[in-house]
């Protein structure tokens, strides 16, 4: 079940975190950037993953530290060429890393999942286009998934 949330999705409890990015990011803004400071082996470790796997956009990769796990969900386009932004999110990567994630909490027996306003940050959506988005691919798991409507920093979600 899907619950709309305000807070800070870095003070979740949810078991796994999702978020948006590009193959071959290198976390430089939002969600991304606090995750990198948080935890910077998972951008070391994803920089790798792409240097030996080349994901595309519309996969993910699944993350674990030290009481954390990560699913980076590739939604936005590759950088053209090292240094540059990486490219916009696209409806057809969104979906397909959404469908890649609904597996992930399948396979891995996840009991709990928070994501932000997938692909409205860097990747340039509208909110109102992804939300359905999001209700299709993981409104029918039995585990609560917790959507982070507005970054409130600091603030734990009720």
């Amino acid at each position: 079940m899907i619950h709309y949330v305000h807070g800070d999705i870095l003070l979740s409890k949810a078991q796994l975190i999702a978020h948006g990015i590009a193959p071959g990011d290198h976390f430089l803004h939002g969600l991304a950037l606090a995750l990198r400071e948080r935890w910077p082996a998972m951008a070391k470790d994803f920089r790798h993953y792409c240097h030996v796997s080349h994901p595309k956009p519309g996969t993910a990769w699944l993350w674990g530290g030290p009481g954390i796990r990560i699913a980076n969900l590739l939604t936005q386009e590759p950088a053209r060429s090292e240094g540059q932004t990486p490219g916009k999110a696209t409806f057809q990567a969104i979906a397909g890393s959404l469908k890649a994630l609904r597996a992930l909490v399948e396979d891995e027996g996840i009991e709990s999942l928070a994501l932000p306003r997938l692909a409205t940050g860097v990747g340039g959506q509208n909110w109102d286009d992804v939300k359905p988005l999001i209700e299709q691919h993981l409104g029918e798991l039995a585990i609560p998934v917790y959507v982070y409507e507005l970054y409130e920093h600091g603030v734990e979600a009720e």
